[in-house]
């Protein structure tokens, strides 16, 4: 049996649901290094509810500190409009300040991990998600065009750094085979508490839509499956008929029934919820199937005027794909993967990216 907290709050007063939260599902936080991962689509501000609420990740960090890990991480690799603008992105969103001494890029390191050899055999993740001890993931309470709604399993796709998401994307195809895909990288590392941003919900064709909805709620579970279930239903929507978490509960990662899911809280569906209907998924995919081959056509190129040869991007690349010519960065396309881990961590902002000839 899985549980769900659904817990009244709001963004002036999240701390006693965030509490409450740690307090049912306790994760063994003390002396070990914590992984926070925020939902950071793009540079966006708090009020447009596109990314999670920056109280809500200092309500978190409140409760984590008092528990004396060895270290916080705060990340996230944004998605397709924030490739390349981790920090910035976090910045935009209030979630940089909030995040303090604990904010890491973690676009600047990633390690290739076993994957659906359909999509490649391999996938690469950044590091701070394998190594840390304890993942906790803060979704937020949102549609999505291709998935329908977007939470504590959609959130984990940010585990992948730069255009490596859109690569997945595009080989994917349609919506249903984008919906499985989601789940086999959220298989990766499922995370240990899920903490979800419900207070002020999007609607419509999300996971960028300004049609807001005040929802007043944060959720949260040990088990993200539940938790989406929870999520699908107060939207209206049957979890049946999602198809990454029928995907998930054939990999037994968790379950979508209702017989199989205790609430803490009262589950109340929302009338009039507004989600993507069938057509515009299927108008939408096209689109960004187009995007995508564009974005993943890009290549990084350094700029010799502000290269200063350091080797900052060479040594951390981790296809080796880029080298020094005459003290500046040069990639070599056919090796590059698009993970634009090299733009993330170059420290004199030399590389941008160009369409590769």
């Amino acid at each position: 049996m899985h549980k769900v907290l659904i817990h009244p709050a709001d963004y002036q007063d999240c701390q006693e649901a965030v509490d409450r939260a740690f307090r049912l599902f306790p994760v063994p936080v003390t002396g070990r290094t914590v992984f926070v991962k925020p939902n950071v689509l793009r540079p966006a501000r708090p009020e447009e509810a596109i990314t999670t609420h920056p109280a809500i990740l200092t309500a978190v960090l409140n409760a984590l500190e008092r528990m004396d890990p060895a270290r916080i991480i705060v990340g996230d690799n944004p998605g397709l409009h924030g490739y390349g603008a981790n920090e910035a992105s976090f910045e935009r969103s209030g979630l940089l300040a909030a995040s303090g001494p604990h904010f890491r890029n973690i676009g600047q390191e990633a390690r290739d991990v076993p994957f659906r050899q359909d999509y490649g055999g391999t996938v690469s993740v950044s590091r701070a998600v394998l190594d840390a001890d304890v993942f906790i993931s803060l979704p937020k309470f949102k549609t999505h065009g291709l998935t329908v709604i977007t939470g504590g399993i959609k959130n984990s796709y940010g585990i992948i750094p730069g255009a490596l998401k859109a690569a997945i994307h595009r080989t994917a195809g349609s919506p249903e085979r984008f919906q499985e895909v989601v789940t086999d990288v959220f298989a990766i590392r499922p995370p240990d508490l899920v903490i979800m941003d419900a207070v002020l919900g999007m609607q419509g064709n999300g996971p960028a839509s300004t049609e807001l909805r005040w929802v007043g709620k944060v959720l949260a579970s040990d088990n993200a499956v539940a938790l989406d279930a929870v999520v699908a239903r107060m939207m209206g929507v049957d979890p049946g008929s999602l198809a990454f978490l029928r995907r998930a509960k054939e990999l037994g990662l968790g379950d979508y029934d209702e017989s199989a899911i205790d609430i803490e809280g009262t589950l109340q569906v929302i009338e009039g919820y507004k989600v993507p209907v069938p057509a515009e998924t299927q108008d939408k995919t096209g689109k960004l199937q187009e995007l995508f081959a564009h974005r993943t056509s890009m290549r990084p190129t350094a700029d010799p005027a502000l290269c200063t040869g350091c080797g900052t991007c060479v040594e951390q690349c981790p296809v080796q794909a880029l080298s020094l010519w005459e003290n500046v960065a040069v990639v070599d396309a056919e090796k590059c993967i698009a993970c634009f881990c090299c733009q993330e961590m170059c420290p004199e902002k030399a590389i941008t990216l160009t369409a590769r000839q």
